[in-house]
């Protein structure tokens, strides 16, 4: 593997939208992305989620909206994550 290539797998990072289900800390929102996926048996779609802790360096996401996140290192003991976007406010 040559240099390049071995950088740009590092610069690889997770990203996932979600909606924000809480706000309020100082500068940490949580996001609960869902994920739908068929049932092994009985092939119903069954819709799984997780809660990510986010960083929001500015504190401009509200309860509701609709945000993208990516991967980033860890901040404190449960954030790993950060905003990138704000994809729809609430309300729309």
């Amino acid at each position: 593997m040559s240099e390049v290539e071995a950088k740009e797998s590092r610069n690889l990072r997770k990203s996932r939208v979600g909606e924000v289900v809480s706000s309020v800390q100082d500068k940490t929102i949580v996001v609960r992305v869902d994920r739908r996926s068929a049932h092994k048996l009985y092939k119903k779609v069954v819709t799984s989620s997780k809660k990510f802790h986010v960083h929001d360096e500015s504190n401009t996401a509200k309860v509701g909206d609709v945000v993208k996140i990516t991967e980033c290192r860890p901040l404190s003991k449960l954030k790993r994550w950060r905003l990138v976007e704000i994809v729809r406010p609430a309300g729309e």
